[in-house]
């Protein structure tokens, strides 16, 4: 048992390691990632002007923008992209099971997706001169460790959609900007029409984001952080049983089928 979660926690991190040197010298997944999210971040900051307290809540909100786009865009195309080129089916056919690679991948998206939040602290700290500072950062920091692994495990239930139907390719634009509002990353949801909160407390995103801005930005309420954190563990282990079933009733259907490969 020890030997397989060995092996398996290598063959993660070589995926990982293979992606982040693929999405180095992709100039859309570097536009999705960083620039996207820096120009979000910069309208923010300029709206908000008068509000230089409301930086943080900005910069952090950017950066939780940008794991979602990687989330949509790159992790679904990462699995079309192995379709595309012919390599799915070799994928599938590893001893190593196909999830334990398309965590390595998601690892890869979530953690370069970071760059987007250090992009726009920069550039809103060095160029705009706004004092940028996490109020609570042993808050902050587990908080982040707990985005990061509950984005990683939803994008293990989102692999194998793709991976049984192209067509989702399709819908996926339609899934970024509702996620942005429904999860309060640049705004606090009491802003929207009451009958739209149950809708944000279903999605995971509004969990990471409530404890990220309440650690960075807000009263550091231990409370509400903790029942964030509570609700993301929660989360990452139903998103991981889930998919773990995902994978093997749909890699079953198209071997069946014989449908892996068609686009």
């Amino acid at each position: 048992m020890l030997q397989t979660t060995r092996q398996y926690t290598r063959t993660a991190l070589m995926a990982a390691e293979v992606v982040l040197k693929e999405m180095a010298v992709d100039s859309f997944i570097m536009f999705t990632i960083v620039i996207q999210p820096l120009i979000i971040a910069l309208l923010g900051l300029w709206m908000l002007r008068d509000r230089p307290d409301a930086a943080i809540y900005v910069v952090v909100g950017s950066g939780m923008s940008g794991l979602w786009s990687s989330m949509v865009f790159i992790s679904g195309n990462s699995i079309n992209a192995e379709r595309w080129t012919g390599t799915l089916e070799m994928l599938v056919a590893m001893p190593t099971p196909l999830y334990v690679v398309t965590a390595g991948r998601n690892l890869a998206h979530v953690m370069q997706s970071l760059l987007s939040m250090i992009a726009a602290y920069a550039v809103a700290s060095l160029f705009m001169g706004y004092a940028l500072d996490i109020d609570h950062p042993l808050l902050f920091i587990p908080s982040l460790f707990f985005t990061v692994v509950a984005f990683i495990s939803f994008g293990l239930i989102m692999a194998p959609i793709f991976i049984l139907s192209p067509a989702v390719d399709q819908f996926k634009n339609g899934l970024e900007f509702p996620i942005f509002v429904l999860c309060g990353f640049l705004f606090p949801i009491a802003l929207l029409p009451e009958w739209t909160t149950p809708f944000s407390y279903l999605l995971t995103p509004y969990w990471a984001a409530r404890a990220l801005h309440e650690s960075a930005h807000g009263g550091g309420d231990v409370g509400v952080v903790l029942a964030s954190w509570a609700i993301l563990l929660l989360s990452t282990v139903i998103y991981v049983a889930v998919s773990r079933r995902l994978f093997r009733v749909i890699l079953r259907r198209v071997r069946e089928d014989g449908t892996l490969g068609l686009a």
